[in-house]
Protein backbone atom coordinates (compact mmCIF):
# COMPACT_ATOMS: atom_id res chain seq x y z
CA UNK A 1 0.00 0.00 0.00
CA UNK A 2 2.94 2.12 0.65
CA UNK A 3 4.38 1.69 -2.77
CA UNK A 4 1.23 2.85 -4.53
CA UNK A 5 0.54 6.02 -2.52
CA UNK A 6 3.88 6.61 -3.47
CA UNK A 7 2.85 6.65 -6.98
CA UNK A 8 0.11 8.45 -6.53
CA UNK A 9 1.99 11.33 -4.79
CA UNK A 10 4.68 11.77 -7.24
CA UNK A 11 1.96 11.28 -10.04
CA UNK A 12 -0.22 14.06 -8.33
CA UNK A 13 2.27 16.20 -7.58
CA UNK A 14 3.33 16.09 -11.21
CA UNK A 15 -0.45 16.99 -11.97
CA UNK A 16 -0.19 19.43 -9.53
CA UNK A 17 2.82 20.95 -11.06
CA UNK A 18 1.24 20.74 -14.55
CA UNK A 19 -1.93 23.10 -13.69
CA UNK A 20 0.32 25.56 -11.67
CA UNK A 21 2.45 25.93 -14.87
CA UNK A 22 -0.32 25.97 -17.39
CA UNK A 23 -1.82 28.82 -15.34
CA UNK A 24 1.48 30.34 -15.39
CA UNK A 25 1.89 30.03 -19.13
CA UNK A 26 -1.52 31.77 -19.39
CA UNK A 27 -0.68 34.73 -17.40
CA UNK A 28 2.89 35.10 -19.33
CA UNK A 29 1.21 35.05 -22.41
CA UNK A 30 -1.48 37.87 -21.07
CA UNK A 31 1.29 39.78 -19.80
CA UNK A 32 3.10 39.66 -23.31
CA UNK A 33 -0.32 40.33 -25.30
CA UNK A 34 -0.92 43.45 -23.08
CA UNK A 35 2.68 45.08 -23.53
CA UNK A 36 2.67 44.23 -27.32
CA UNK A 37 -0.63 42.74 -28.96
CA UNK A 38 0.72 42.22 -32.26
CA UNK A 39 4.12 39.74 -31.73
CA UNK A 40 2.56 38.03 -28.54
CA UNK A 41 1.99 34.56 -29.62
CA UNK A 42 3.44 34.25 -33.22
CA UNK A 43 6.81 33.55 -32.50
CA UNK A 44 6.73 29.76 -30.38
CA UNK A 45 4.79 27.43 -32.99
CA UNK A 46 8.12 25.40 -33.97
CA UNK A 47 9.61 25.44 -30.88
CA UNK A 48 6.15 24.33 -29.03
CA UNK A 49 5.61 21.74 -31.92
CA UNK A 50 9.41 20.74 -31.08
CA UNK A 51 8.85 19.72 -27.28
CA UNK A 52 5.77 18.54 -27.85
CA UNK A 53 6.77 15.96 -30.15
CA UNK A 54 9.41 15.00 -27.83
CA UNK A 55 7.89 14.72 -24.90
CA UNK A 56 5.07 12.02 -26.68
CA UNK A 57 7.87 10.58 -28.00
CA UNK A 58 9.57 9.78 -24.51
CA UNK A 59 6.15 9.26 -22.81
CA UNK A 60 5.78 6.68 -25.63
CA UNK A 61 9.36 4.98 -25.33
CA UNK A 62 9.00 4.84 -21.29
CA UNK A 63 5.51 3.15 -21.84
CA UNK A 64 6.44 0.89 -24.25
CA UNK A 65 9.78 -0.24 -22.68
CA UNK A 66 8.04 -0.87 -19.21
CA UNK A 67 5.12 -2.83 -20.67
CA UNK A 68 7.56 -4.73 -22.50
CA UNK A 69 9.25 -5.73 -19.43
CA UNK A 70 6.06 -6.27 -17.43
CA UNK A 71 5.80 -8.80 -20.35
CA UNK A 72 9.18 -10.46 -19.82
CA UNK A 73 8.45 -10.83 -15.90
CA UNK A 74 5.39 -12.77 -16.69
CA UNK A 75 6.85 -15.13 -18.84
CA UNK A 76 9.86 -15.42 -16.66
CA UNK A 77 7.08 -16.58 -13.78
CA UNK A 78 5.95 -19.39 -16.88
CA UNK A 79 9.91 -20.35 -17.22
CA UNK A 80 10.86 -20.97 -13.42
CA UNK A 81 7.82 -22.68 -12.83
CA UNK A 82 8.40 -25.11 -15.91
CA UNK A 83 12.33 -25.41 -14.58
CA UNK A 84 11.06 -26.76 -11.16
CA UNK A 85 8.55 -29.11 -12.58
CA UNK A 86 11.01 -30.77 -14.78
CA UNK A 87 13.77 -30.63 -12.11
CA UNK A 88 11.27 -32.79 -9.79
CA UNK A 89 10.16 -34.88 -12.65
CA UNK A 90 13.65 -35.71 -12.91
CA UNK A 91 14.34 -37.17 -9.92
CA UNK A 92 12.70 -39.99 -10.61
CA UNK A 93 15.99 -41.18 -12.42
CA UNK A 94 17.52 -41.15 -9.40
CA UNK A 95 18.12 -44.15 -7.04
CA UNK A 96 15.19 -45.02 -4.71
CA UNK A 97 16.92 -44.32 -1.71
CA UNK A 98 17.52 -40.50 -3.14
CA UNK A 99 14.52 -39.70 -3.77
CA UNK A 100 12.41 -39.29 -0.70
CA UNK A 101 14.85 -36.50 0.47
CA UNK A 102 15.22 -34.58 -2.61
CA UNK A 103 12.11 -34.18 -3.22
CA UNK A 104 11.12 -32.82 0.38
CA UNK A 105 14.31 -30.48 -0.47
CA UNK A 106 12.32 -29.04 -3.75
CA UNK A 107 9.50 -28.69 -2.40
CA UNK A 108 11.25 -26.55 0.58
CA UNK A 109 12.72 -24.30 -2.27
CA UNK A 110 9.37 -23.80 -4.26
CA UNK A 111 7.42 -22.69 -0.95
CA UNK A 112 10.65 -20.27 0.18
CA UNK A 113 10.64 -18.66 -3.58
CA UNK A 114 6.58 -18.59 -3.46
CA UNK A 115 7.11 -16.42 0.45
CA UNK A 116 10.20 -14.06 -1.59
CA UNK A 117 7.74 -12.76 -3.48
CA UNK A 118 5.15 -12.32 -1.31
CA UNK A 119 6.95 -10.61 0.77
CA UNK A 120 9.32 -8.86 -1.63
CA UNK A 121 7.32 -5.50 -0.24
CA UNK A 122 9.28 -5.91 3.74
CA UNK A 123 13.12 -6.12 2.43
CA UNK A 124 14.13 -7.63 5.43
CA UNK A 125 11.64 -10.67 5.52
CA UNK A 126 12.63 -10.79 1.50
CA UNK A 127 16.01 -11.20 2.07
CA UNK A 128 15.70 -13.94 4.86
CA UNK A 129 13.65 -15.84 2.68
CA UNK A 130 16.46 -15.29 -0.42
CA UNK A 131 18.78 -16.48 2.32
CA UNK A 132 16.71 -19.77 2.61
CA UNK A 133 16.78 -20.39 -1.13
CA UNK A 134 20.78 -19.62 -1.49
CA UNK A 135 20.80 -22.19 1.28
CA UNK A 136 18.69 -24.91 -0.79
CA UNK A 137 20.18 -24.18 -3.83
CA UNK A 138 23.00 -25.49 -2.54
CA UNK A 139 21.88 -28.33 -0.53
CA UNK A 140 19.83 -29.18 -3.50
CA UNK A 141 22.88 -29.51 -5.27
CA UNK A 142 24.81 -31.64 -3.01
CA UNK A 143 22.08 -34.46 -2.92
CA UNK A 144 22.01 -33.89 -7.16
CA UNK A 145 25.41 -34.92 -7.31
CA UNK A 146 25.58 -37.50 -4.97
CA UNK A 147 22.62 -39.67 -5.89
CA UNK A 148 23.45 -39.63 -9.66
CA UNK A 149 27.39 -40.60 -9.01
CA UNK A 150 25.05 -43.76 -6.82
CA UNK A 151 23.17 -43.94 -10.71
CA UNK A 152 26.51 -44.34 -12.23
CA UNK A 153 25.01 -43.15 -15.38
CA UNK A 154 26.45 -40.39 -17.22
CA UNK A 155 23.44 -39.36 -19.38
CA UNK A 156 21.49 -39.28 -16.19
CA UNK A 157 23.64 -37.25 -14.29
CA UNK A 158 23.74 -35.00 -17.44
CA UNK A 159 19.33 -34.74 -17.28
CA UNK A 160 19.22 -34.08 -13.23
CA UNK A 161 22.53 -31.33 -13.41
CA UNK A 162 21.18 -29.18 -16.82
CA UNK A 163 17.80 -29.31 -15.23
CA UNK A 164 18.36 -28.14 -12.13
CA UNK A 165 21.06 -25.38 -13.40
CA UNK A 166 18.24 -24.33 -15.21
CA UNK A 167 16.28 -24.06 -12.24
CA UNK A 168 19.18 -22.58 -10.32
CA UNK A 169 19.87 -19.83 -12.95
CA UNK A 170 16.00 -18.52 -13.25
CA UNK A 171 16.76 -16.94 -10.08
CA UNK A 172 18.98 -14.96 -10.95
CA UNK A 173 17.17 -14.24 -14.38
CA UNK A 174 14.33 -12.88 -12.36
CA UNK A 175 16.37 -11.19 -9.66
CA UNK A 176 17.98 -8.86 -12.64
CA UNK A 177 14.37 -8.32 -14.04
CA UNK A 178 13.33 -7.21 -10.57
CA UNK A 179 16.02 -3.93 -10.26
CA UNK A 180 15.79 -3.94 -14.74
CA UNK A 181 14.38 -0.35 -14.70
CA UNK A 182 15.25 3.02 -17.35
CA UNK A 183 18.20 5.43 -15.89
CA UNK A 184 16.34 7.88 -12.83
CA UNK A 185 17.61 10.42 -15.63
CA UNK A 186 14.96 9.36 -17.93
CA UNK A 187 12.06 9.81 -15.77
CA UNK A 188 13.72 12.87 -14.57
CA UNK A 189 13.75 14.17 -18.22
CA UNK A 190 10.27 13.06 -18.84
CA UNK A 191 8.89 15.41 -15.99
CA UNK A 192 10.71 18.11 -17.33
CA UNK A 193 9.61 17.83 -20.34
CA UNK A 194 6.27 17.53 -19.14
CA UNK A 195 6.08 20.53 -16.51
CA UNK A 196 8.11 22.48 -19.72
CA UNK A 197 5.24 21.31 -22.01
CA UNK A 198 2.38 22.38 -19.75
CA UNK A 199 4.05 26.08 -19.76
CA UNK A 200 3.80 26.05 -23.32
CA UNK A 201 0.44 24.55 -23.08
CA UNK A 202 -0.60 27.94 -21.17
CA UNK A 203 1.01 30.31 -23.25
CA UNK A 204 -1.22 28.47 -25.79
CA UNK A 205 -4.73 29.06 -24.03
CA UNK A 206 -4.25 32.96 -23.32
CA UNK A 207 -6.21 33.62 -26.73
CA UNK A 208 -9.62 34.30 -24.45
CA UNK A 209 -9.24 36.06 -21.05
CA UNK A 210 -11.09 33.35 -19.07
CA UNK A 211 -9.39 29.98 -18.22
CA UNK A 212 -10.45 27.12 -19.84
CA UNK A 213 -10.65 24.95 -17.22
CA UNK A 214 -11.74 21.65 -19.16
CA UNK A 215 -8.59 21.64 -21.45
CA UNK A 216 -6.42 22.39 -18.19
CA UNK A 217 -7.78 19.74 -16.31
CA UNK A 218 -8.22 17.38 -18.78
CA UNK A 219 -4.55 17.69 -20.19
CA UNK A 220 -3.07 17.26 -16.54
CA UNK A 221 -5.31 14.29 -15.85
CA UNK A 222 -4.13 12.44 -18.55
CA UNK A 223 -0.65 12.95 -18.34
CA UNK A 224 -0.95 12.13 -14.88
CA UNK A 225 -2.75 9.04 -15.60
CA UNK A 226 -0.41 8.41 -18.27
CA UNK A 227 3.20 8.99 -15.86
CA UNK A 228 1.73 6.54 -12.90
CA UNK A 229 0.53 3.68 -15.06
CA UNK A 230 4.22 4.07 -16.37
CA UNK A 231 5.25 3.75 -12.79
CA UNK A 232 2.88 1.18 -11.74
CA UNK A 233 4.27 -1.22 -14.96
CA UNK A 234 7.61 -0.41 -14.06
CA UNK A 235 7.01 -1.76 -10.18
CA UNK A 236 4.28 -4.40 -11.20
CA UNK A 237 4.75 -5.87 -7.42
CA UNK A 238 4.33 -2.96 -5.79
CA UNK A 239 1.36 -1.18 -7.26
CA UNK A 240 -2.60 -1.60 -8.87
CA UNK A 241 -1.11 -3.28 -12.10
CA UNK A 242 0.76 -6.79 -10.85
CA UNK A 243 1.57 -9.61 -12.05
CA UNK A 244 0.85 -11.93 -8.90
CA UNK A 245 -1.64 -14.06 -10.69
CA UNK A 246 1.41 -15.63 -12.86
CA UNK A 247 2.60 -16.70 -9.64
CA UNK A 248 -0.95 -18.83 -9.48
CA UNK A 249 1.46 -21.03 -12.30
CA UNK A 250 3.66 -21.86 -9.05
CA UNK A 251 1.75 -22.36 -6.92
CA UNK A 252 -0.02 -25.24 -9.04
CA UNK A 253 3.34 -26.60 -9.74
CA UNK A 254 3.19 -27.33 -5.58
CA UNK A 255 0.50 -28.46 -5.22
CA UNK A 256 1.06 -30.75 -8.19
CA UNK A 257 3.97 -32.00 -5.71
CA UNK A 258 3.04 -35.88 -3.85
Amino acid sequence: MSHILTFLFLACGLGAGMLLLLEAGRRIALWRKAKNPEAAGKEAGAVEAAIFGLMGLLVAFTFSGAASRYDDRRHLIVQEANAIGTFYLRIDLLPAESQSELREKVKQYLDARLAFYQKLAISDEAKSEMDRVTALQGEIWNQTVAGSQKSASNSIMTLLISSLNDMIDITTTRGMALRMHPPPVIFGMLAVLILVSSLLAGYGMAGSARRNWLHMLTFAAMMTIAVYVILDLEYPRFGLIRVDSFDQVLTDVRQSMK
